[in-house]
């Protein structure tokens, strides 16, 4: 049997199979599991791992492309110590506490793309009307290294240990980015980013620290990509995805699924292709229209957000790659983070937001003398957002997302609340003229996880560590 025809031949996988399991009866022929509880153990996972060719695939890939010791934090500081977090985050919900298991720092608004569809305002007015890529200067804002120290340091306490970086461009924000992450080498921090700036120099500096995942943003094949993030954006990506499987770096792709790259992204081949340039997960989002330039026909109609999730479900069992989605649970209702308290936003200029794109706060993180928790436990704005969500969808356990589903009520709730726009725009007004259309919230037509990893990974992890949905 080749292990490396394992890693990417699906054809190959299904004619080892017999073999496989033949070598698993031999293997287990004489053998007593109840006689030693450890044993018992390991001839459990042996049988399951031969029983599921694409999990056997999976972890060959991860064994041979990534770095032992980046495995190691990974599985302690990401995955176990966010197992604990949501056991921390259960148990405050039940004495009425509101604090996140997760939190997201938006280090700033810069970014050298000007992706269509973007909520975050990376551009500014020049003298004569034109809107340019904000670079330095006016119109920048950036968070400090003290504000984000001060309430990792709060959060700790609390069991928070993972933190997505975002941006704009966080790496724009090197020194910010650099010593938050080397001044807390007990916590994990996901950086998404378009992965322009993966030279050598900066990827191993990602392998020297260790507790780093990089997420990076492509949104389909060059064609498809190239029109949503600029001309050349899915070469350049590409590359950055090449240098880190060099150094054998832990990292992720982002796709945003819309209308227009639907057929191509949901296929073996797109998932392949990233499979072979070394990412061990692929994170797909569903397109939203909040921005500037929203382009609603971009948007996912109701029919194929059905077939997005059986597609999903179909390519789990195939592909020798964690593919996630932060839309639907383990028994497939649909899930928003933020109604649930999951994860909140650390805004560039100090604000805290409800979701990534929802720049509205009423709360920042220096209010009660710096003391963030509580701020956000004594925060009626988010409590009563998270009532609004509830509210929406009659109490039910499947909720959408209100973005879509009820953007006009949302910007009436907004005013009622007498929120600060932070958005840099007029993102109530957007809100007011956007016509709702389908979110995941799929009432009735629900599909549970068919596969059981999955099932024990959404069920225990909350698959996406509190990323948005």
């Amino acid at each position: 049997m080749c292990p490396r025809a394992l890693e990417v031949d699906p054809i190959c996988t299904a004619r080892m199979l017999p073999k496989m399991l033949l070598l698993r009866k031999r293997a287990t022929k004489n053998f007593h599991p109840s006689a030693c509880k450890r044993c018992g153990i390991v001839y459990t996972m042996f049988k399951t791992v031969l029983m599921f060719p694409m999990l056997l695939r999976f972890l060959y890939r991860a064994t041979t492309e990534v770095s032992w010791r980046l495995l190691f934090k990974a599985g302690w500081l990401w995955c176990s110590k966010s197992f604990f977090a949501l056991r921390a985050f259960k148990k405050r919900c039940k004495q009425g506490i509101q604090f996140p298991p997760f939190l997201f720092f938006s280090l700033t608004n810069r970014c050298n793309l000007r992706c269509r569809g973007c909520w975050v305002e990376t551009a500014v007015k020049t003298a004569d009307g034109r809107r340019q890529t904000a670079a330095e200067g006016e119109g920048t804002f950036e968070l400090s290294s003290e504000s984000i120290e001060n309430v990792i340091k709060i959060a700790k306490k609390q069991s928070v240990y993972f933190y997505t970086m975002l941006g704009g461009e966080p790496f724009l924000a090197p020194e910010t980015l650099w010593n938050t992450i080397k001044n807390h080498p007990e916590a994990y921090f996901q950086i998404i980013t378009n992965g322009h700036f993966f030279d050598e120099a900066t990827v191993r500096q990602i392998k020297r620290f260790g507790n780093i995942s990089p997420l990076v943003s492509i949104d389909g094949f060059e064609k498809e990509n190239d029109v949503r993030r600029g001309q050349g954006t899915f070469t350049k990506a590409v590359e950055g995805c090449k240098e880190l499987q060099r150094q054998k770096i832990l990292y992720g792709v982002a796709t945003t699924v819309t209308a227009e790259n639907f057929e191509s992204v949901l296929t073996e081949e797109y998932v392949n292709h990233f499979v072979k340039l070394g990412a061990m997960y692929l994170w797909f989002y569903v397109y939203r229209p909040v921005s500037a330039d929203p382009v609603p026909e971009w948007s996912i109609k109701p029919d194929m957000m059905l077939e997005l999730r059986r597609r999903l479900l179909r390519l789990r069992r195939k592909m020798p790659i964690i593919l996630i989605d932060t839309y639907w649970d383990e028994k497939g209702f649909a899930v928003c983070p933020a109604s649930k308290g999951m994860a909140f936003v650390i805004g560039p200029k100090g604000s805290i937001e409800p979701c990534p794109p929802l720049n509205v706060t009423k709360e920042w993180i220096g209010d009660n003398d710096g003391n963030f928790y509580e701020t956000m436990n004594n925060s009626e704005f988010l409590l009563r957002f998270r009532e609004f969500i509830g509210e929406k969808y009659n109490g039910e356990r499947s909720q959408g997302c209100v973005i879509i589903d009820h953007p006009q009520e949302l910007a009436e709730f907004f005013r009622s609340e007498r929120v600060i726009d932070v958005s840099g725009r007029n993102f109530l007004d957007e809100l007011t003229q956007r016509e709702p259309l389908a979110s995941h919230y799929l009432p009735g037509k629900e599909i549970p996880e068919d596969y059981w990893i999955y099932r024990i990974l959404k069920k225990m992890l909350f698959f996406g560590m509190g990323a948005y949905g």
